[in-house]
């Protein structure tokens, strides 16, 4: 019963139904020293390999606190709390939805307490499904005092369209950790490595740029002034990228620094620099495009890497014995590989493309780039209800994938007949 009290005061008002709780507390001096409680968590069942690299089976407890090993950044201002609770999904007829609460109050404090010393948030978990297995919930808490901090966690999960007697309390946890840094707490998360997208991506370039360079001199192209052209592309591309996404996602919040970057803001940019910057500086357009498509295909086959560790683009939740377990930064739990399987669709198009290519000048020439990126286009569509986040127009996918659909084809009858 006391879960499905738990439930009704969530729902009726989260932040009063939390300090309810509070109030039923005994109060505990201000220097009194906390011990965080067991692991209510089970061993680990051998998990797939995949799911080990992921960080389904590294956690030790079930109450986390977001760190960072080095001191001078974590110490850094603004400090905000990042608290993750790990929880088994509910073997009951589900879904469910999972209500977490956390309850924190500052260890240390000289004086008087104040209200940035005490804090009682809600985070909701929505479609949590049997055997989706091991899941985490990282939630982020601002405004309040760096230091210390003494957290207790406490979650139910409630079968979708069943009643409070149906709710499922989940084991509670409590955990002694420190705040740290405001933007390393939005960053981190099991499963993520902060920085691998921007270092993958930038591994991807250098990666694309050699392999530009083999293919213009394959193609009797200055391997200096493609290099200069190359560059300028990548730095407007990432401009370009940065638009688009913008435009695109104009009620989106975020998207600050080198998050909300958009794929076809890219190309469209960098397409753009190479066919301008190509005919300013006398080279033939569309063979430079036909030696470029295979760089630009492997470029996205590495950067996707990164998105995959570093928390973004991420699949749908799911049961299948094919996921892999991954985070979106908040939630770490079992998906589909989307980032993987765009990574190889781009990998594959880059080995054949690489391969036509290596022959020299292709007739007539701009089909292998115009029906390579159109491929790609048709491979990120059908990929994209397997993406959870949604689409920011209602039909631009339809339209999508009937264009690129069509132009694929083209090339390939213009390319059969020349």
């Amino acid at each position: 019963m006391r879960g499905a009290s738990f439930v009704a005061q969530t729902r009726m008002s989260p932040m009063s139904a939390g300090l309810a709780g509070v109030s039923n507390r005994p109060p505990r001096a201000a220097g009194a020293q906390f011990r965080p409680g067991p692991s209510p968590l089970p061993a680990m069942k051998p998990t797939r390999v995949l799911a080990k690299i992921g960080g389904e089976s590294g956690t030790k407890s079930a109450l986390e606190f977001v760190t960072f090993p080095i001191d001078a950044v974590a110490e850094l201002r603004p400090h905000a709390l990042g608290v993750t609770y790990w929880f088994d999904a509910p073997q009951t007829k589900g879904p469910h939805e999972v209500v977490l609460r956390l309850t924190g109050r500052r260890l240390d404090v000289a004086g008087d307490r104040k209200p940035e010393d005490n804090f009682v948030t809600t985070a909701s978990l929505h479609d949590v499904r049997p055997g989706s297995g091991r899941t985490s919930l990282t939630h982020r808490v601002v405004g309040k005092a760096p230091g210390r901090w003494h957290v207790i966690a406490e979650a139910v999960a409630v079968p979708k369209g069943g009643g409070q007697s149906e709710a499922v309390r989940l084991p509670s946890a409590e955990g002694v950790g420190r705040s740290t840094f405001a933007p390393v707490a939005s960053a981190r998360a099991p499963g993520v490595i902060v920085g691998a997208w921007p270092a993958m991506v930038l591994l991807g370039v250098v990666l694309a740029l050699v392999l530009q360079r083999v293919l213009a001199q394959r193609h009797g192209l200055p391997s200096g002034n493609v290099l200069v052209l190359a560059l300028v592309a990548s730095a407007l591309g990432a401009v370009g990228a940065k638009l688009y996404y913008r435009v695109t996602h104009r009620k989106a919040s975020g998207g600050r620094g080198l998050a909300g970057l958009s794929v076809q803001g890219f190309v469209i940019a960098a397409t753009a620099t190479f066919v301008i910057g190509g005919a300013l500086a006398g080279l033939p357009v569309w063979h430079l495009l036909d030696a470029t498509v295979p760089a630009l295909l492997l470029g996205q086959t590495v950067g996707r890497l990164g998105c995959l560790m570093g928390g973004c683009c991420v699949g749908v939740p799911t049961g299948s014995r094919w996921a892999v377990w991954s985070s979106d930064r908040r939630v770490g739990t079992r998906r589909i590989p989307v980032q993987l399987m765009e990574s190889a669709a781009a990998a594959t198009l880059a080995l054949v493309t690489g391969a036509i290519a290596w022959q020299g000048s292709i007739t007539p020439t701009g089909v292998l780039f115009v029906g390579s990126v159109a491929a790609y286009v048709v491979v990120r569509q059908l990929l994209f209800p397997l993406r959870g986040v949604p689409r920011a127009t209602r039909h631009g996918r339809q339209v999508t994938l009937i264009v690129s659909l069509t132009t694929l084809v083209g090339m390939l009858l213009v390319s059969s007949l020349a």
